[in-house]
């Protein structure tokens, strides 16, 4: 576990003292699973198998979600392809897999694609996971720097060619900083965390990331690419002068990783300080009550808030075709936002665990969760 990680408890008291503005979510728990945070062990059990697709940034959390999830329900198993946030979304609009793992929400014209599989309400995004993106660099002798967006966005730009740049050196003064050449790494598939990388830079750094936040990578810019969080990682670990973003529980071994300028401080990456990101966040217009989107503040000056953060969802259909798959999407689910599931995520992934505000508003999401009549 990397030295900037703060340990879990710092992260539940910091999330615990901050309340996200989300709208009111309403309750129907048709299918009569609870979803509250009790233990899984002691809440109703299921059986049958969960089919998911999507990111795979909550790699390590889901591996704990689907071990926790099956043995406090002997019956269940959870089967989970990390293809990558666009692979998930499509899946749940094709009806291909049950839940989809996103790190970006439904778009308007997901959503309302949705509605052919999921019953007239579609998709709803219930959020399950944060974690701060990191930007991880390979330059031997250097484990820590010091960035801005601006440079940040001129990095991977290909404006800035050599890691001693002066625009780097200034902002880095001490810092011995190596003439090699600078290779960014970027995802090659359709990526939440491309998503949430580049809404950052299009936000905290429009006048040099001048395109528009997307999942895919801007196919005019130069570089290498790698397919998931892993393949990033490990190319920038393979290459001397390599650079790339990516999940921060990805992240070890001889990898740096810089602290983002956030108003007039540097803020190291941490589970804490993604969470304060967060907190800045307000719900996502025009979404039904039940639907737990956050649209992030990337320009936020709050100290001690790391914006380049990912909250990562499960995209869930509202309705499903039988009563025994609702409850078993519910069982999970509910497992997954619970304190234990939340616990079993920070522990396994670093990752901050969900307020007690918005773990509320995702248990009320979950509750209404039905099937068809």
């Amino acid at each position: 576990m990397k030295a900037t990680h703060f340990g879990r408890n710092a992260a539940i008291a910091v999330i615990a003292a901050g309340a996200l503005a989300l709208t009111a979510c309403g309750s129907d728990n048709a299918t009569g699973t609870t979803g509250g945070t009790q233990s899984a062990a002691s809440g109703p059990k299921v059986t049958g198998t969960l089919t998911g697709i999507g990111a795979s940034s909550t790699g390590a959390a889901m591996d704990a979600w689907k071990a926790g999830f099956s043995a406090a329900n002997s019956g269940a198993t959870v089967q989970y392809s990390p293809d990558g946030s666009g692979a998930g979304r499509k899946a749940i609009i094709d009806g291909s897999a049950q839940f989809a793992g996103s790190d970006a929400y439904l778009k308007d014209e997901e959503l309302e694609s949705s509605k052919a599989k999921c019953g007239p309400e579609g998709a709803i995004n219930i959020p399950v996971y944060i974690s701060p993106i990191a930007v991880a660099f390979n330059v031997p002798g250097v484990t820590d720097l010091k960035l801005d967006a601006t440079t940040v966005a001129k990095i991977f730009r290909g404006q800035i060619a050599n890691w001693n740049d002066p625009a780097i050196a200034a902002l880095n003064e001490g810092v011995t900083l190596p003439d090699l050449k600078v290779t960014p790494v970027n995802r090659s598939d359709d990526s939440g965390t491309t998503t949430n990388f580049t809404d950052y830079l299009a936000a905290a750094a429009p006048e040099v990331w001048t395109d528009k936040a997307a999942g895919i990578w801007p196919a005019s810019l130069a570089g290498e690419n790698a397919k998931g969080t892993s393949g990033v990682v490990k190319t920038v670990t393979d290459t001397p002068g390599a650079v790339t973003y990516a999940d921060d529980s990805a992240v070890s071994g001889k990898l740096g990783t810089a602290s983002i300028k956030v108003g007039e401080e540097f803020v190291k990456i941490s589970a804490e300080a993604a969470a304060k990101a967060v907190e800045a966040g307000k719900p996502v217009e025009g979404r039904a009550a039940n639907d737990v989107a956050i649209k992030l503040d990337r320009k936020t000056t709050a100290s001690g808030a790391y914006p380049v953060v990912l909250v990562s969802y499960h995209v869930v259909c509202s309705t499903y075709e039988t009563k025994e798959v609702a409850d078993l999407v519910k069982g999970f689910e509910s497992y997954v936002v619970s304190d234990e599931g939340q616990k079993t995520a920070a522990d396994a992934a670093k990752s901050a665990p969900l307020s007690k505000t918005l773990q509320d508003k995702a248990k009320s999401a979950i509750e209404t969760i039905k099937a068809k009549a």
